[in-house]
C-alpha cells in the first residue's frame, strides 16, 4: 500500500492539541511547530521563560515530519564556499555549531527514550580521491572533526554497487526514526513547560513597542519576542521571509522485506549520502530500505515518485532489482537561494530560525539552541549567519529556474559518475592488457630459456658420450 504523507498522514496516530482561544501574555511566542520551533520553544522554557507555541496545523505535518532522519555535520553549501564568503575562522565556528546541533539531537532523542543508529557515510559518485584527502585534512586536521576516508575497497565491501567510490565515514552523526523524533521533541517541549496550540494560525505580527503582539483568528497573544520558526508555509506573518525560500518538495520511499538480499548488497548499518545530495537511504526494520531522493520545486505525486525510487534502487543495487514499495511521502521545504539556513534577529525582539531545506536536522536543532540562548543569555553567535542575508528566491520564475537547476545537477552528477565508472573500467581494462603482455613475455621468456636449457643439455651429451 502506498500513502502519500503530504500533511496530517504522518500525524494520524499523534496527539491532539487545543486551538488557541484566550488571550495571554508570556515571555516568547514561536510562530511553527517544526523541528526548529520545538527545539527554541522547549529550550527557551528550559531557560525559564514562559512560552507559547502556534502551528496553523499539526505539530510537524510537514517537512519536519516527513524526513528521513539522518543528523550529520555541516550544511548544504561546501565548506570550501563557506570559507570563500566569510573567511576560515567563521567556517569553522559554524562547522563547530553544526556540529553542537548533532550532539543536541543525540541527548534528546536519548531524553526521549528513542533508539538511534551510529554513523553517516557519504559517499563519492565519482573517483575523486585527491578532493577526499583535501576535505578529510580540512574536517579532521583544520575543524577537529571525527571523520574517516574509506578507499574505494572498503565502501564497496560494504555497500555492493560500483556506483560509489571513495567516502568519507562520520562516526558520530547518527540516523533516527525522523517522525518520531519530531513528536517526541514537542513531548519533550510540553514536559519543559511550552504550551502547544494547534489550528492556530497567525494572521499577523506587531513588532513595534516593548510588547510585541501576535494575531490569531481568535484572540491576540504579547510578548516580548517573536520567533519566525515557520517553514515556506509562514505566509502573512511575514511576506518578506515567505519570499525569500524556494518551496522544494522532497521524495521518500519505504520498500518491504527484502530478506537476505538485502544483506547481501548492502552490511553498513547506518545512514549513508551521496556528495551530490541525490541520493539517501538507510536499512529499517532489519530488511528494510528506507530511499529519498528526487526533488522538485512543484507539488508531485508521492506515488509517481515511488516507481521512480524503485528504479533508482535497482540503478544502484542490480542485484534487488525493483523492490515493492510499501510507503511512500513527500514534505516541502523551504531552500534558501545562498544555500545556508537564515538565523538570527531581524529587528529587536523579531527573531528567525528557518531555510532549512536540504541542511539535516542538526541544523534546525542548532538553530532552535541558539536563538533561545540569543533572547535569554545574550549569546551572540547568531551574528556569523548575518553574512547570509535574506534573498528573493525569485517567485513562480524562480522555481522554473530552480527545478531546471535540479534537473541540470542530476544529469551532471550522472554523467560524472558515469564519466568516473567509464575510467575505471577503461583503467581496469588497461591493467588487465598489460597484466596479459607481462603474461605473454614471461611465458616467452621461459620458452626461450628451456629452449637455451634444452640446447645446452644437447651439447653436453656428446661430451659425455666421449
Amino acid at each position: 500500500m502506498t500513502s502519500e504523507a503530504n500533511g496530517i498522514a504522518a500525524d494520524s496516530g499523534a496527539q491532539e492539541r487545543p486551538r488557541l482561544k484566550f488571550k495571554i501574555d508570556v515571555d516568547i511566542v514561536v510562530v511553527g511547530a517544526g523541528l526548529a520551533g520545538l527545539t527554541a520553544a522547549r529550550e527557551a522554557a528550559r531557560m525559564g521563560a514562559s512560552v507559547i507555541l502556534l502551528e496553523s496545523r499539526r505539530v510537524g505535518w510537514n517537512a519536519s515530519g516527513n524526513n528521513l532522519g539522518t543528523v550529520m555535520p555541516g550544511y548544504s553549501v561546501p565548506v570550501e564556499e563557506i570559507i570563500e564568503r566569510v573567511g576560515f575562522e567563521d567556517t569553522r565556528d559554524l562547522w563547530k555549531m553544526s556540529e553542537e546541533g548533532v550532539d543536541y539531537v543525540r541527548a534528546a532523542a536519548s531524553d526521549a527514550a528513542m533508539p538511534l543508529t551510529d554513523g553517516v557515510l557519504e559517499v563519492s559518485n565519482v573517483d575523486a580521491g585527491e578532493q577526499l584527502i583535501r576535505r578529510l585534512q580540512m574536517l579532521g586536521s583544520d575543524f577537529g572533526s571525527d571523520v574517516e576516508g574509506w578507499q574505494v575497497d572498503r565502501v564497496r565491501e560494504s555497500l555492493k554497487t560500483r556506483r560509489y567510490f571513495h567516502a568519507i565515514h562520520f562516526p558520530k552523526a547518527l540516523s533516527i526514526d525522523g517522525r518520531q523524533y519530531v513528536h517526541g521533541l514537542a513531548a519533550l517541549a510540553e514536559k519543559a513547560g511550552v504550551r502547544i496550540f494547534e489550528n492556530t494560525p497567525v494572521l499577523r505580527v506587531d513588532p513595534n513597542g516593548v510588547r510585541k503582539r501576535v494575531y490569531t483568528p481568535d484572540v491576540m497573544l504579547r510578548c516580548s519576542d517573536i520567533i519566525l520558526a515557520g517553514n515556506v508555509h509562514i505566509g502573512a506573518p511575514a511576506q518578506r521571509l515567505h519570499g525569500t525560500m524556494m518551496p522544494t518538495w522532497r521524495y521518500a520511499a519505504l520498500t518491504g522485506p527484502l530478506g537476505e538480499d538485502l544483506a547481501e548488497a548492502m552490511t553498513y548499518r547506518g545512514a549513508v549520502t551521496d556528495s551530490d545530495g541525490v541520493d539517501q537511504f538507510r536499512i529499517v526494520d532489519g530488511d528494510r530500505l528506507l530511499w529519498m531522493s528526487r526533488e522538485t520545486t512543484w507539488q508531485g505525486d508521492a506515488s509517481r515518485h515511488a516507481r521512480s525510487a524503485r528504479s533508482r534502487i535497482a540503478t544502484i543495487f542490480p542485484q534487488l532489482g525493483k523492490p515493492e514499495i510499501s510507503e511512500a511521502w513527500s514534505g516541502v521545504y523551504g531552500q534558501t537561494v545562498h544555500g545556508m539556513p537564515q538565523v538570527g534577529q531581524l529587528r529587536k525582539g523579531m527573531w528567525v530560525i528557518s531555510g532549512f531545506g536540504r541542511q539535516g536536522l542538526n541544523t534546525s536543532a542548532m538553530a532552535g539552541q541558539l536563538v533561545a540562548r540569543s533572547i535569554l543569555w545574550g549569546d551572540d553567535r547568531w551574528r556569523l549567519f548575518s553574512p547570509f542575508e535574506l534573498v528573493w528566491a525569485g517567485g513562480t520564475a524562480g522555481r522554473v529556474a530552480g527545478q531546471a537547476f535540479l534537473s541540470f545537477s542530476r544529469k551532471k552528477s550522472a554523467a560524472m559518475g558515469l564519466l568516473s565508472r567509464v575510467r575505471e573500467r577503461s583503467q581496469a581494462r588497461a591493467v588487465a592488457r598489460e597484466r596479459a603482455r607481462e603474461i605473454r613475455l614471461a611465458k616467452a621468456k621461459a620458452r626461450v630459456e628451456a629452449d637455451r636449457e634444452r640446447a645446452a643439455a644437447a651439447m653436453q651429451r656428446p661430451n659425455e658420450n666421449s
